[in-house]
């Protein structure tokens, strides 16, 4: 569906726009939802379910939200606080008693608040390596949180926890007895006639017109398959179209309410959509955007677009980004969902907004392409910066069976290095997606060769440490990407 909006007299051609941007990004699908003061101007897919194939993407088409998920938790909890059943600042304790962080006065004083703002004292993404592609249950990870080191000081900074989200997932558990999808399901989705969303990768295989991921590789955007999230769903599992979150946007945008429904209150909303974490703005980030704030809410990054308040977020799952961006004081919502791991979300956001503005034009489409670029170069000179290095004619010191054993690290589990029809390879035990062939590479380190396409890396290596007896004593890993931090793995040899 789309409606006309007319710009200095002209019409804008809405599809002839989203179309340039899919094509000039190589996005193989991607469907992409507006709404103002209430009316869908546009709800449409662009492209093809997957790379190759001949069928479309359309509004009903469903991709992972991802992180966009972050703020159906903070809306759940914020009706549990409505009916009295939490506080904001309840500590987390008294609902997850097993909860422990890095120091035991930070797990004492952690609040439901904090979880949701990113102030525990954690690094961005740290941790997020106990949950990827793991068997652990969401307590399980809670339970190895204890293990993730600090970086800042409780409530004295910024860092984007997946982990921490996971908690609050549990907390609507303890709290209502349901999972955080199903407290979710019922009290958003089901009401909002969000018929489509699903809240797990496992409900897929029910319905249809389902993107693919893809892993762009070069010039190519590689088809991979759907990964289950399940075990940190609170912090990004849930999948849906863009007729589907255009019924979530308008509800945000009328302040929680749809017609005689009221979801949650506009008290609550103004909590959620303040900024109790705030981080400076860069001269580049006040020339570019005219933003005088920026920092994070509870579920929701609050800014300023151009003298405009903002609340957005974005998701990235394996194979798929996503972005939402609401202006609130206007009644503009617009949402963006691809099936690849290319960042055009915001960028094309941005030129709607000036269109729906009536603002300037700006280059956003070519400064996000450099940026795509950019972004490609570094990752591939960190892998250079390794490869460059690589001793030629070296052996290990150590042989196979000297390697072979159990290693042990207190933050992600057991490993397990084996040997199998005369390879040696190397089993992540609570992570069976992760096993890889190991094969020398130089001195006493290994090249890792995953066994299945991994969205978030590719190359890497991993050194057998050594003690002062010259036995195999632990594994020291370098895995070059963004997310999934495997030097945080500091694995002890446990057995031969």
């Amino acid at each position: 569906m789309t409606l006309p909006i007319v710009v200095n007299g002209q019409n804008v051609d809405w599809n002839a726009l989203i179309e340039s941007w899919r094509t000039a990004y190589d996005v193989p699908g991607m469907s992409v939802g507006i709404i103002r003061d209430g009316e869908v101007l546009l709800s449409e897919g662009f492209g093809v379910l997957e790379e190759g194939k001949i069928a479309k993407a359309d509004e009903q088409t469903l991709y992972s939200i991802a992180s966009n998920t972050k703020a159906f938790i903070s809306a759940s909890l914020a009706t549990l606080v409505e009916d009295g059943k939490i506080t904001w600042d309840d500590k987390v304790k008294q609902w997850l008693p097993y909860f422990e962080l890095y120091d035991p006065c930070v797990s004492e004083m952690m609040t439901i608040r904090d979880l949701l703002c990113h102030r525990a004292g954690l690094g961005t993404f740290s941790g997020d390596v106990i949950w990827y592609r793991s068997d652990y249950s969401a307590e399980e990870v809670i339970r190895h949180a204890a293990e993730i080191p600090a970086v800042y000081e409780f409530r004295n900074g910024y860092g984007y926890s997946n982990v921490m989200y996971i908690a609050a997932g549990e907390v609507i558990k303890a709290v209502t007895g349901k999972s955080w999808a199903e407290y979710t399901r019922k009290t958003f989705l089901k009401p909002l006639d969000m018929n489509r969303t699903l809240v797990s990768t496992n409900e897929i295989n029910l319905t249809t017109n389902v993107a693919t991921p893809h892993k762009p590789e070069g010039e190519v955007q590689n088809p991979i398959d759907w990964v289950n999230w399940d075990n940190m769903g609170a912090a990004g599992g849930i999948i849906s179209s863009s007729d589907d979150m255009l019924k979530w946007i308008k509800m945000q945008l009328n302040k929680g309410i749809i017609g005689p429904d009221t979801f949650f209150l506009p008290a609550n909303q103004l909590v959620m959509w303040t900024p109790h974490n705030s981080f400076p703005v860069s001269t580049r980030a006040h020339e570019l955007y005219g933003r005088n704030f920026s920092g994070y809410g509870l579920g929701w990054s609050v800014s300023e677009y151009k003298g405009h308040f903002v609340a957005s977020h974005t998701g990235g799952y394996d194979g798929m980004y996503s972005s939402v961006y609401l202006l609130p004081n206007e009644k503009i919502g617009v949402v963006v969902l691809t099936n690849s791991m290319k960042s055009i979300g915001s960028m094309l956001t941005f030129e709607i907004l000036d269109k729906l503005l009536g603002l300037p034009q700006n280059d956003w489409k070519e400064r996000g392409l450099r940026n795509e670029v950019a972004g490609t170069e570094d990752r591939a000179n960190r892998i250079k910066a390794i490869t460059d290095v690589r001793k030629t004619g070296t052996k290990p010191s150590l042989t196979d069976a000297q390697i072979i054993g159990l290693y042990r690290d207190a933050l992600y589990g057991d490993i397990l290095i084996e040997k199998e029809n005369n390879e040696l390879f190397i089993n992540f035990q609570s992570s069976p997606g992760l096993k890889a062939k190991l094969t020398h590479w130089h001195d006493d380190v290994y090249e890792i060769n995953w066994l299945e396409e991994q969205a978030w890396f590719g190359f890497g290596t991993v050194q057998i440490l050594k003690d002062n007896n010259a036995k195999p004593s632990g594994l020291q890993f370098d895995v070059p990407n963004d997310d999934i931090f495997f030097e945080e793995i500091k694995s002890v040899r446990v057995s031969p």
